[in-house]
């Protein structure tokens, strides 16, 4: 009888990449276009998390609402040129991926970022590591944490366990519905606080102690 393989699922954004500054720089960008004040980058380690829309409506001054849809045509038309200007991995991520892979552990990606940009930032950053499925947010399936996104990815494949790998309490909410292990990345966009409140049940400092945990 084969033994059961275990499933890894990572958030994109502040966990397989620093996405920040593009994200800022397009939305700053729309903001101009607007007429409306931008924000500095560290505003946007709050804004993101919740996918592009909710990030436009953070971004917004208040009272501004109807500008929303606005500002979210001109963010993707702008980032769609611009997703892979500073976005870069964080250290040590391919060699957790490989191992994870090696050690028989499937990989996949669940993120509330729009499906054609996660797509582009994971194909491009790690083109020859092998995800099981890369998912990014649709109007079809509610965001995380709402756990249709690991029952989408999961399928009917059984496991031993399954990881939810995230930077935010939404990632380890995700987790929390979904009934599986969450593990908190203190390199991403959020704080260690955060994380804890949100009930991790591990949290790390390097990719690394990742494969402790999982393998």
């Amino acid at each position: 009888m084969n033994k059961l393989k275990k499933l890894a699922i990572f958030d994109l954004d502040g966990t397989l990449a620093d996405t920040l500054e593009d994200l800022a720089t397009a939305v700053n960008y729309g903001l101009i276009k607007l007429g409306y004040p931008i924000h500095h980058i560290d505003k946007y380690n709050n804004f993101v998390g919740n996918g592009i829309m909710k990030l436009c409506e953070r971004a917004l001054p208040a009272g501004k609402s109807e500008s929303l849809q606005e500002l979210y045509d001109i963010f993707n038309a702008f980032y769609k040129n611009h997703c892979m200007d500073k976005t870069k991995e964080y250290s040590g991520i391919t060699e957790l991926l490989r191992q994870l892979s090696r050690n028989n552990v499937d990989i996949a990606v669940a993120t509330n970022k729009d499906q054609i940009f996660a797509q582009k930032i994971v194909s491009e950053l790690f083109p020859y590591i092998k995800f099981l499925k890369v998912i990014g947010g649709c109007k079809e399936r509610p965001k995380k944490p709402s756990p249709d996104i690991i029952y989408e990815i999961k399928g009917d494949r059984e496991y031993s366990e399954i990881y939810m790998i995230g930077d935010s309490n939404v990632d380890i909410e995700t987790a929390k519905n979904a009934g599986i292990k969450s593990i908190g990345c203190l390199w991403g966009f959020r704080t260690e606080s955060e994380l804890e409140n949100a009930g991790a049940d591990y949290i790390v400092s390097k990719p690394s102690e990742i494969k402790k945990i999982i393998v």
